[in-house]
C-alpha cells in the first residue's frame, strides 16, 4: 500500500477511536464535572499515560522500528523475530520493576506529581487510590504498543489502530448507567471509571496479541540478556524516552503547575481531549506510517524514496492540520458546549475549557510537524539530536508556564505548551535542512503558504457564522438544535476549504482521490 493509503487507513480508525472518545468524555463530563474528584481522576490517569508515551510509544517505537526494519532487510524474518524477542524481554522486565516500585511508593511519588493536592488530604488520597488502580494500565499499553510496532513494520496497521476503540467502548459501557439510572457521587464514580480504564487496557492488549499470533511474529519470552544489539537498542531508546514523548512531558509539567489551582487540571484535560483529535488522526497516523516507511527506504539505500515519503507526509499533514487548528479556534466555545455542557459541567466550565482549547489549538500544526520531522532523525538511528531539542522545548514550557500561570492560570499553561511545540519544530526542521536531509522547493513553499491563507479564510468564515447563529448555540438551546447548527457550520467550513484548495490548484481533489486508490 502507498504511504498516503496507509495514512488514511490508520487515520480513519483513529477518527473512529476519537469519536468514541468524545462520547466517553461527554459522559465523563456529566458524571465527574470539573470539581475535585475530576481533578483527582485526570491527574491519576495522566500518570500512567505519561509513562506509556515515554517507555512504549516513545522509546520502544522510535528505537525499535529502525532496528527491526534493518533486521528484516538484512536477516529476513527469522533474524527480525529473534531481535524482537531479545528486546521485548527487557521491556517486560522493566515494566514489572517499574510497576512494583511505583505501586509501593505511590503516595510519595504523588507528592511530587501533584504538589498542589497536598493541602486537601481527601483529594490527595483519592488521587493515590485511582493511580494505584490504573497504573498497571501502563503494562497493558506498553506491550500493546510494542506488538503494534511489529505489526506496523510488517505493514499491518489495523489491529493497533482499532485497539483504542475498545478502551472507549468499555468506558462508555460503564458510564452510561453512572450518568442515567445509577448516579453516584463523583468520588465513587471515579473508582468505577478507573476500573473500567484498566479493563479496557486488558481488552486492547488481547486484541493486538491475537493479531501478532496470526502473523507468526510473536516474540518468545526469555530471560533478558545484554548482548550487543540490545545494548545498541538502549543507547537509542534512552534519549528517545525524552524526544518521542515531548508532548506528554510538557503536559506532565503543566499538570504539576496546574495542581496549584482548583479545577485547572480537569479543564486542561477536557481541552486536551479536543485538540488531540486532529493530532491523533493526522500527527500520530503520519508518524506511525512514516517511521517504518523511512526506515525501510534508508536501510535499503533508497534516499530519493525516503525524501519523497517525508515530503508527502509534510504536505498531507499540513493540508489537514491547518484547517483543523483554525476551525477549533473559531468554534471553540460552541464545540465545548455541545460536547460537554450538561450535568456537572456548567457554563463556567465551558468558558474555561474553550479558552484553553484556543491556546492549545494554536500549536496543532506544530504538534503534527513534530511527528513528521522526528522520524527523519529516528530512521537514521539518531535519537540524541531530537532529545536535545526536546530538552530545550521542555525548558521553554516550564519557564513560560511559571511566568504565565499566576496571571492566566490554565490558559497560560496551554499557551506555554503551544509555544514550546513551535520551538521544537524550528529546531528539528532547521537541523534536518542543515544536514541536507530535508528541504522544500519554491513550489512546496508556495503550497504551504496557500494552505495557511485558505485556512485563515475558512476560520474567519466559521467565526462569523457562529456569531450570527449565537442564539441557536446558547446554553439554553436544546442540545439537538445546537448540534445541528454546529454540524451545518462545520460542514460549510469543510466544503469551503476543499473548494478553495481545489480551485487554487493547491491540491486537486481528483489527484487526492487517485493517491487514496493507489496501492504502491
Amino acid at each position: 500500500m502507498s504511504l498516503f493509503r496507509n495514512f488514511v487507513s490508520v487515520g480513519a480508525w483513529t477518527l473512529v477511536s476519537r469519536l468514541a472518545g468524545f462520547a466517553r468524555d461527554a459522559l465523563m463530563a456529566a458524571v465527574l464535572g470539573t470539581g475535585p474528584a475530576a481533578d483527582a481522576f485526570f491527574a491519576a490517569f495522566r500518570f500512567p499515560n505519561l509513562f506509556r508515551r515515554l517507555f512504549a510509544e516513545g522509546a520502544f517505537n522510535t528505537a525499535f522500528v529502525p532496528m527491526f526494519s534493518g533486521a528484516l532487510e538484512r536477516d529476513g524474518e527469522d533474524g527480525a523475530k529473534l531481535l524482537a524477542a531479545r528486546v521485548m524481554s527487557w521491556l517486560v522486565a522493566m515494566l514489572v520493576v517499574v510497576t512494583v516500585v511505583v505501586e509501593l511508593f505511590m503516595p510519595q511519588i504523588m507528592v511530587a506529581f501533584v504538589p498542589g493536592f497536598t493541602d486537601d488530604p481527601q483529594k490527595f488520597d483519592l488521587t493515590v487510590l485511582l493511580t494505584r488502580i490504573m497504573f498497571p494500565y501502563l503494562a497493558c499499553m506498553s506491550l500493546m504498543a510494542a506488538y503494534g510496532a511489529i505489526l506496523n513494520t510488517l505493514g499491518r496497521f489495523f489491529a493497533a489502530a482499532f485497539a483504542p476503540v475498545l478502551l472507549n467502548i468499555v468506558n462508555i459501557a460503564v458510564m452510561i448507567p453512572l450518568a442515567t439510572f445509577w448516579v453516584q457521587e463523583p468520588e465513587s464514580a471515579t473508582v468505577w471509571v478507573a476500573l473500567a480504564t484498566m479493563a479496557g487496557g486488558i481488552a486492547q492488549l488481547c486484541l493486538v496479541w491475537a493479531a501478532i499470533e496470526r502473523t507468526g511474529f510473536r516474540p518468545a519470552f526469555r530471560l533478558p540478556r545484554l548482548d550487543p544489539e540490545v545494548r545498541r537498542f538502549w543507547i537509542l531508546a534512552i534519549p528517545a524516552i525524552l524526544a518521542g514523548g515531548i508532548t506528554q512531558i510538557n503536559i506532565f509539567v503543566g499538570t504539576i503547575i496546574a495542581s496549584g489551582a482548583d479545577n485547572a487540571i480537569s479543564v486542561l484535560s477536557y481541552a486536551d481531549r479536543l485538540y488531540q483529535l486532529p493530532l491523533g488522526i493526522i500527527g500520530i497516523a503520519i508518524g506511525t506510517v512514516l517511521l517504518p516507511e523511512l526506515s525501510r527506504h534508508l536501510k535499503g539505500n533508497r534516499d530519493a524514496e525516503a525524501r519523497a515519503s517525508q515530503d508527502q507526509a509534510l504536505f498531507v499533514s499540513m493540508l489537514l492540520a491547518m484547517p483543523a487548528a483554525t476551525a477549533l479556534i473559531a468554534l471553540a466555545e460552541p464545540i465545548v458546549r455541545v460536547l460537554f455542557e450538561r450535568g456537572a459541567f456548567g457554563p463556567l466550565a465551558t468558558q474555561q475549557t474553550s479558552q484553553a482549547l484556543i491556546a492549545f489549538s494554536a500549536g496543532i500544526p506544530a504538534y503534527v510537524l513534530i511527528r513528521v520531522l522526528q522520524p527523519g532523525f529516528f530512521a537514521r538511528e539518531d535519537t540524541v539530536t531530537p532529545t536535545i531539542f526536546a530538552g530545550v522545548s521542555v525548558a521553554t514550557n516550564i519557564a513560560l508556564s511559571l511566568l504565565l500561570f499566576p496571571a492566566y492560570l490554565h490558559v497560560g499553561i496551554a499557551i506555554a505548551t503551544a509555544v514550546s511545540a513551535w520551538v521544537n519544530v524550528v529546531l528539528l526542521g532547521g537541523m534536518l535542512a542543515w544536514r541536507r536531509h530535508f528541504s522544500l522547493t519554491t513550489g512546496q513553499w508556495r503550497a504551504q503558504a496557500a494552505i495557511i491563507v485558505i485556512s485563515v479564510i475558512m476560520g474567519g468564515a466559521l467565526y462569523l457564522l457562529a456569531q450570527a447563529g449565537a442564539g441557536h448555540l446558547a446554553s439554553a438551546t436544546p442540545l439537538w438544535r445546537k448540534a445541528a447548527v454546529l454540524f451545518i457550520i462545520m460542514a460549510f467550513g469543510v466544503v469551503t476549504y476543499f473548494t478553495l484548495v481545489h480551485v487554487t490548484g493547491t491540491q486537486r481533489l481528483g489527484q487526492l482521490l487517485r493517491r487514496l486508490r493507489r496501492r504502491g
